[in-house]
């Protein structure tokens, strides 16, 4: 499963953890992977659009693990054997400003074999 190849890469690559969605008691830094969407390239072939968010106590260190993010993303493709290619597609502050939660989002497209 996809979802997990990236989470497991965020954490093992970071030592910070990642998840699904947001947990209720959420350390003060972390990695949110969430799949916006996809499509099938093929039989064996799929196309997916996944957002990295990562959560930080400042927004320095949301940017900085952003950058972090970043680079573990821009990796996939020689680091795991599923994944094709992995493409930014935009990064940029997306601070919650209800909740006033530091953070930075990613977005990459993928292609992986299934």
């Amino acid at each position: 499963m996809i979802e997990k190849i990236i989470m497991n890469a965020m954490s093992s690559g970071t030592g910070i953890p990642a998840y699904m969605e947001v947990p209720e008691e959420a350390p003060s830094r972390f990695f949110v992977i969430e799949r916006t969407g996809g499509g099938q390239r093929g039989s064996e072939m799929r196309a997916a659009i996944f957002a990295v968010q990562s959560y930080g106590e400042s927004l320095l260190e949301a940017a900085e693990l952003n950058e972090q993010a970043l680079t573990i993303m821009a990796e996939l493709p020689y680091t795991e054997d599923t994944v094709a290619t992995c493409e930014l597609n935009s990064s940029y502050n997306f601070t919650n400003t209800l909740t006033r939660r530091y953070r930075y989002q990613a977005v990459f497209d993928l292609v992986y074999f299934i």
